[in-house]
């Protein structure tokens, strides 16, 4: 049984030419790797770039094979929160935000509020975070939007807090700020609306 499952796994290995580029112990755990998460119906393209990426860094062997599985496990468990039917994008979008600091809860409300893709949303989660946002207020203001926010919406967020942060103010605050007073308008209405600094056009007679 032992010797049937390794002849699996090299199997595996052969069939992918891009593992070449691994050394042959290195390539039979990796491999293995992958033949675990397309038995449990993740998606391999991710782990096999994860391995290639080592490669290319000069990484070594045991430093790329526990950066493989630990990315295997991650996708499990945004698999688990998002459900069967994420996308592959979606799945590696949710693992950069639970790396980020976001939770699996966190995740699984982002799918109970919102229609997929969520890729954009969860990608915003941990660009925000990257910008010094805590992470629970990140993942506060992305659910809040998240129900009625398009994508660009939740993009321009993003950009106006990380205006904010630029010019000085406190992550966190420029956060709840800017969720507080809406960071983006609304289909149709001009960008100075609502401004008490803009000058007015005078109507005329």
């Amino acid at each position: 049984m032992m010797l049937a499952a390794l002849l699996l796994v090299t199997q595996v290995a052969v069939q992918d030419p891009r593992l070449e580029r691994l050394d042959p112990d290195t390539r039979v755990a990796v491999a293995a790797v992958v033949d675990s998460a397309h038995g449990v119906g993740l998606p391999v393209e991710p782990i096999i770039q994860r391995a290639l990426e080592g490669v290319t860094k000069g990484a070594s062997g045991a430093r790329i094979v526990a950066a493989v599985r630990r990315l295997a496990v991650d996708l499990g468990t945004a698999r688990t929160a998002l459900g069967t039917s994420a996308a592959e994008a979606e799945l590696e979008a949710a693992v950069a935000a639970l790396r980020a600091g976001a939770t699996p809860d966190v995740l699984a409300n982002l799918r109970d509020v919102r229609r997929p893709p969520l890729t954009i949303a969860l990608a915003v989660l941990a660009d925000l975070v990257a910008s010094g946002v805590p992470a629970d207020s990140a993942a506060a203001a992305v659910l809040a939007l998240a129900p009625k926010a398009r994508d660009a919406d939740l993009v321009e967020f993003r950009r106006a807090v990380e205006r904010d942060i630029t010019l000085g103010a406190p992550p966190g605050a420029a956060t709840s700020v800017r969720l507080n007073a809406g960071a983006f308008d609304a289909p149709g209405t001009s960008s100075t609306q609502g401004n008490p600094n803009t000058p007015r056009r005078r109507s005329r007679p």
